[in-house]
């Protein structure tokens, strides 16, 4: 079933004012029975992080004025892109990218097509050759979703020290 929701986008430059607090309580949400694990605690931080990038875009989905997931991500700096490291070669040789950071639906909302729109508008218009993401390898079912809307598994990462092994996924944007 797939369930028609209220997408808004938000990007670098042009936040609204409570716009990280509401990330975190859709993470704290989403990861209620894990936010003992120290690397899930850290997620304000990667809110920071990522929303100061030039180039970051958020979708986040609303039921009503209740926000029900999101999905955000940024442009990879030229020559920093993380996923080099696994060998992959883009059919076009060099590609920029854009990377997707999170997709997150809150439990009551799942299982009804949210994350794919969310995705979809993400990824809607951008001008990257490619995007990419992680998906920890002990969730074999996120990484089926993934590879369901196109994306390929490249390799693994571990990209702290503190964070779970992830599995590298490409999508080739323009092909």
């Amino acid at each position: 079933m797939t369930r028609v929701i209220d997408l808004r986008h938000y990007r670098h430059g042009s936040l609204p004012e409570g716009f990280r607090q509401m990330l975190i309580d859709v993470h704290a949400d989403s990861y209620a029975a894990a936010m003992d694990l120290e690397f899930n605690q850290k997620f304000p931080w990667f809110v920071d992080h990522w929303s100061q990038m030039p180039g970051f875009t958020c979708v986040v989905a609303f039921e009503g004025d209740e926000p029900t997931g999101f999905a955000y991500g940024a442009p990879l700096q030229a020559g920093r892109e993380w996923w080099r490291s696994t060998g992959y070669e883009p059919n076009n040789g060099y590609a920029a990218t854009f990377a997707v950071s999170e997709v997150m639906v809150r439990p009551n909302w799942r299982k009804q097509g949210i994350a794919d729109q969310l995705h979809k508008a993400l990824l809607t218009e951008r001008g990257e050759d490619l995007a990419v993401l992680l998906v920890d390898v002990t969730h074999p079912k996120v990484q089926d979703l993934y590879e369901a809307w196109g994306y390929n598994k490249v390799g693994e990462q571990q990209p702290f020290a503190d964070s779970p092994l992830y599995a590298v996924m490409v999508k080739e944007l323009h092909s």
